[in-house]
């Protein structure tokens, strides 16, 4: 009997269950709060690829890690087009917020969340002809 009603518990309170017990119980303010850090964490691993691909570049290793992390880039480029230039992640923090300033969903200075998209296609360009120069030469 008692390992019944165990099954029933866990049957009540699957996995989904237990996650909206924590993240659907929490303020707009703290939901945007949580989004704003994953957010903010994604930006840093980019970060960390595309200075990875300078690096690679200035060392010349250009090996299978410089093609994962141009795959990885290309592949967020690929989410941007067809999320229509919106961060997916923006999407679902414009739920909890009204604000109009271009840092509402990421913990980055104004100017740069507004120029974000511009700096690092220019970066990655610039990384991509470097890594096409390395590989002629």
């Amino acid at each position: 009997m008692l390992i019944g009603s165990y099954i029933l518990y866990i049957r009540k309170f699957n996995s989904s269950s237990i996650s909206s017990l924590f993240i659907l119980n929490l303020s707009a303010d703290k939901k945007l709060m949580i989004i704003r850090l994953i957010h903010s964490i994604i930006w840093m691993f980019f970060n960390l690829v595309i200075f990875y691909l300078f690096y690679a570049v200035i060392v010349n290793r250009i090996d299978v890690r410089v093609w994962i992390c141009v795959g990885l880039i290309v592949l967020e480029g690929l989410v941007l087009l067809l999320f229509k230039r919106t961060c997916p992640v923006t999407l679902i923090a414009r739920k909890y917020s009204d604000s109009t300033k271009d840092n509402f969903d990421i913990y980055l200075p104004n100017w740069l969340a507004k120029y974000n998209k511009i700096i690092y296609t220019s970066l990655f360009v610039l990384v991509l002809i470097l890594i096409l120069f390395r590989l002629k030469a």
